[in-house]
């Protein structure tokens, strides 16, 4: 009786793993696409930050310029959100504080992305006496403060100012970005597109930021958006304490403290940079939700 040799099967190519990671990572936009929740929390997100860039030509008035003949005027034609005590247009000034708090977002998750992404990747693939004892260590120590008590101290420390404000909520971002890719990188680092990488001869580095890193960029972007919503509500914050964007420079967190003095008299003055405030955090959390749910593949079948 004849044997049949059995047939070799053909090799898997390496890349499988990316590949599938590719077209989780389509499928997970177009669910996105699918959730109207987050679409309109993007759209909201990028209107303001339209009107934040392109504040000079969208403001109908110049923010600092006072005009005491118009002082605390109600809302009405030629003001829609009335004035102040300096009869600066409310609606002016709502406007160019968008600036600060989107400058407090973009940088402040932007500086924590550039150290703890870095920190997180060579944490979670190197490991051992680095990863436990010192930088996880000290990752501990540093998220027992409340985050915005951590902040205020180190604004607190640097003085005053938007630039040292923003500082301080991208130095309290730092341990979380840590952490989370640090997690990524101990859940990728055992894949077989990662191991046939090392058997190819790939370096470490090339490992890390070529194949580990584009594959953990979903929560990294969930936590980006997250982050920048704490960050407007920290300036805010920040602002309304003195230590954030100085007077006359207008800011969301600043205007509401000025508006305390005159609640009684005019609130409007409080209305605008609060609903301002409420709608960008609003937008920021909607859109990080549908990031999450999208990307997230525990719940892809949730309704």
């Amino acid at each position: 009786m004849a044997l049949v040799e059995p047939q070799a099967t053909e090799p898997q190519p390496a890349q499988q793993g990316p590949a599938r990671q590719e077209r989780a990572g389509s499928a997970a936009w177009r669910r996105f696409a699918r959730n109207r929740l987050a679409v309109a929390g993007a759209l909201v997100t990028l209107l303001l930050l339209a009107a934040a860039v392109f504040a000079d030509v969208v403001a109908p008035y110049d923010p600092l310029e006072p005009d005491y003949s118009a002082a605390l005027q109600p809302p009405g034609p030629g003001h829609p959100l009335g004035t102040d005590d300096l009869g600066r247009d409310v609606l002016s000034r709502v406007i160019h504080g968008a600036r600060a708090s989107f400058q407090a977002a973009g940088v402040s998750v932007g500086l924590a992305m550039a150290v703890g992404v870095p920190i997180g990747l060579f944490a979670g693939y190197y490991r051992g006496f680095w990863d436990e004892v010192l930088i996880m260590r000290v990752v501990d120590a540093v998220q027992a403060f409340p985050f915005l008590l951590l902040a205020l101290a180190i604004a607190a420390t640097l003085g005053p100012g938007l630039t040292n404000a923003t500082i301080a909520i991208g130095i309290g971002f730092i341990p979380g970005f840590i952490r989370l890719v640090r997690a990524q990188v101990l859940a990728q680092r055992e894949q077989e597109y990662v191991q046939a990488a090392r058997a190819l001869g790939a370096s470490d580095a090339r490992v890390m930021f070529l194949h580990i890193l584009p594959n953990s960029l979903a929560p990294i972007l969930v936590q980006a958006s997250l982050s920048a919503a704490t960050a407007i509500i920290t300036e805010a914050g920040l602002s309304y304490l003195g230590l954030g964007t100085q007077p006359p420079a207008p800011s969301w967190g600043s205007m509401l403290r000025h508006a305390q003095t005159f609640l009684g008299v005019a609130p409007w003055l409080a209305y605008a940079p609060g609903a301002a405030i409420f709608l960008a955090v609003l937008a920021f959390n909607v859109l990080g939700d549908g990031l999450r749910d999208a990307f997230d593949p525990r719940l892809r079948g949730r309704g």
